[in-house]
């Protein structure tokens, strides 16, 4: 089920004849099909909303990666590897972690340490 409509007439007991009934029919398809629209268009949004979450955090990490592995002096794949582990030993999610790398030097220096 999409919805509900009501339909009142001017006369009390009044019943509806073929065309008004056609004519309800067709407002209601009509109201069905914008409804279902709508709640494919918002769906899209918030998976669009979802995947620019996602690779924003992803362009962060990598950012991350490479102060790392610049830092340290490693290659990225065990920059990733000391970051992931930084994160997992003090149960901190990973792209806030790398937000800090890349946005705070001392943060940087003192994730480096480890």
């Amino acid at each position: 089920m999409i919805g509900a409509l009501n339909v009142f007439g001017t006369e009390v007991g009044g019943g509806l004849d073929d065309g008004d009934v056609q004519i309800i029919q067709a407002l209601t398809d009509v109201a069905a099909i914008g409804l279902l629209q709508e709640r494919t268009i918002r769906r899209g949004e918030i998976l669009t909303e979802q995947l620019q979450g996602a690779l924003n955090s992803r362009v962060v990490i990598e950012q991350a990666k490479g102060a790392m592995a610049q830092a340290r002096g490693i290659s990225v794949d065990e920059a990733f590897t000391v970051i992931r582990g930084y994160a997992r030993r003090n149960n901190k999610r990973l792209s806030d972690v790398a937000h800090t790398i890349v946005t705070d030097p001392v943060g940087l220096a003192s994730i480096a340490a480890f």
